[in-house]
């Protein structure tokens, strides 16, 4: 890969900024992207994409987070490819048995269909929602409770995803590769949060809800019904098994085993994540 910036949308993100982290170690230039400060860009303001994308020629690629529609993600790779980009990496999300997710798909289908290098990125639940902000309040406040059930899921390090995006992005040998990326093994929430309570000592405890009361409790915080409703549906998937499957996209890619949700948990109490 030439000494060309490194694009990196969702800069603030929890993988975005462990991407630019680690190319800042690496000594590679890039781009920290994001609403506000550094570069700013906006898929919704496309007067900010020519100026992000300038001279730039790789992208990590993060619409997932932002609910941003396919087709404007087609438009913004066909400006990416006019203005000289090389190479993009996508953060996407696994569906049952490491498929692609049907919220996802149609974005991996349109980067699929460039005649950009690509790399697909396949994440499992972060492990990091247990210390960053999903999880984080209800974990303080000594209770979590959601419509998973006994459902497992292989929760993944952010900082496994970092490590193969950064990988992808500047290193050769990862074009047309599809990495479904998980831990080594799937954890029930109830496991998790047992891990989180006998790590730091604070009294955790995990509740099966019904999926109409977590929907009632989220839309009676404020968040939207339609994005309540997803949640619920996201976590009614693990329930269901969708998030068994372990998949081997942090071998295949870096030629060594994922971090485990228990490595997580130490690492995260040591750095008082939950205020221990």
């Amino acid at each position: 890969m030439s000494d060309s910036p490194v694009l990196v949308l969702g800069a603030r993100g929890k993988t975005g900024r462990r991407v630019v982290a680690r190319l800042d170690r690496l000594g590679h230039p890039f781009r920290a992207a994001s609403r506000s400060g550094g570069t700013r860009f906006d898929f919704a303001d496309r007067d900010t994409w020519g100026p992000a994308l300038d001279g730039a020629g790789a992208v990590y690629l993060v619409p997932m987070s932002e609910a941003v529609p396919a087709a404007t993600v087609e438009e913004f790779l066909a400006a990416a490819t006019r203005a000289g980009v090389r190479r993009v990496v996508l953060l996407s999300a696994r569906g049952a048995g490491g498929a692609a997710d049907p919220y996802q798909e149609p974005v991996e289908l349109a980067l699929r269909a460039t005649g950009l290098e690509w790399t697909i990125l396949r994440a499992a639940w972060f492990a990091q929602n247990f210390g960053e902000d999903l999880f984080l309040e209800p974990i303080l406040s000594g209770e979590l409770a959601l419509p998973a059930g006994e459902g497992r899921e292989a929760f993944v390090d952010a900082e496994d995803i970092a490590d193969v995006a950064t990988a992808a992005l500047v290193q050769d040998g990862h074009a047309g590769e599809i990495y479904e990326l998980s831990g080594p093994e799937p954890v029930s929430f109830r496991t998790a949060v047992e891990m989180i309570s006998e790590v730091t000592g604070r009294p955790v405890r995990y509740t099966a809800l019904e999926t109409s009361r977590f929907t009632a409790a989220l839309t009676a915080q404020g968040v939207p019904p339609e994005a309540a409703d997803l949640a619920a549906e996201l976590l009614g998937r693990i329930r269901d098994g969708a998030g068994e499957h372990v998949g081997d996209g942090v071998r295949r890619a870096l030629g060594r085993d994922p971090r485990s949700f228990a490595d997580y948990v130490k690492t995260a109490a040591a750095a008082g994540t939950w205020g221990n």
